[in-house]
């Protein structure tokens, strides 16, 4: 693929590790969020995502400078009218994305490729609030980004050939493994990481064992490089909960309802990393601080 004008919609976690990879694969992208300081809150998540990649040698602090260059915060929506892609990266709210994809087919070049980050909804019902649904695609990535090598591309129900197949160029662009999903709620990684993070959160709830050693166990017990509260933290406890919720409602299974202890933390504010407590504790870099201050 050419270098592409690349535009990437919302500044959260998933935003600012899809605005690091692209950067990081050498290509210019705009980050845009609903206000400039959410923006410029995005692009000071991706330094520090690089500073911990220098600290464990994987990247110098020349490549830093070349991949911040690379990288523009924005609050202007206005600017994705001569982007060739676009990625939406915002809640995971049908509602919303659908608001926001009508905006973007009044502001978009016709041939802009239009995607969708979502691991819950339908694609279908997201593209139908365009009118151009046949340029509408799924690309769901997962976190982190940067360091997580796959990629599920789901067509709409209207996705035509040659979307799927720029979403393919995209996914090889960035040197991730793509794999083809039909859609459905979940698709693969989503539906099934779900219910065992819900179990994880059940087990700790009650009182099975504390959070740390249920992490332990399952890295040494399955081999999982991350046990199953720290990759909750990791993702947002507020965004899985989104998720279980999105699955509850299109699939009716009682294994996607929320843990009563998931629901109070959300409620609490306690989202994970990116608020410094969840299911652990961690500092301002997102580390985690040996503390007995988790939830035991």
């Amino acid at each position: 693929m050419p270098r592409a004008s690349i535009v990437v919609v919302g500044a959260g976690v998933m935003g600012r590790g899809l605005a690091e990879t692209i950067a990081t694969a050498g290509h210019e992208v705009l980050l845009i969020d609903r206000t400039t300081k959410q923006a410029e809150r995005g692009i000071k998540g991706i330094s520090e995502s690089i500073d911990r990649e220098i600290s464990r040698w994987g990247l110098t602090k020349s490549d830093k400078k070349a991949i911040m260059s690379r990288i523009c915060p924005s609050s202007d929506l206005s600017q994705v009218e001569d982007a060739e892609i676009v990625l939406e990266a915002i809640p995971e709210s049908l509602e919303l994305k659908k608001q926001l994809f009508e905006r973007l087919d009044r502001l978009c070049a016709p041939n802009a490729l239009l995607i969708t980050n979502t691991g819950t909804l339908s694609i279908s019902e997201i593209a139908s609030s365009t009118q151009r649904p046949e340029k509408v695609v799924g690309m769901h990535f997962l976190v982190p980004v940067s360091r997580v090598p796959l990629v599920e591309i789901a067509k709409g129900l209207c996705t035509d050939e040659q979307t799927f197949n720029r979403a393919v160029q995209l996914a090889e662009m960035l040197d991730k493994k793509w794999i083809a999903v039909n859609e459905y709620p979940g698709y693969v990684t989503t539906r099934i990481i779900v219910p065992m993070l819900n179990e994880a959160m059940h087990v700790l709830m009650e009182g099975v064992a504390p959070a740390e050693d249920i992490d332990e166990a399952m890295k040494l017990g399955f081999g999982f490089n991350v046990g199953p509260l720290t990759l909750a933290d990791m993702m947002g406890l507020d965004v899985v909960m989104s998720w279980m919720n999105n699955l509850l409602d299109e699939l009716a299974d009682h294994k996607y309802n929320p843990c009563p202890l998931l629901r109070k933390l959300v409620r609490d504010g306690h989202l994970g990393v990116k608020t410094g407590r969840g299911f652990f504790v961690y500092d301002a870099e997102g580390n985690r601080v040996k503390s007995r201050e988790v939830v035991a």
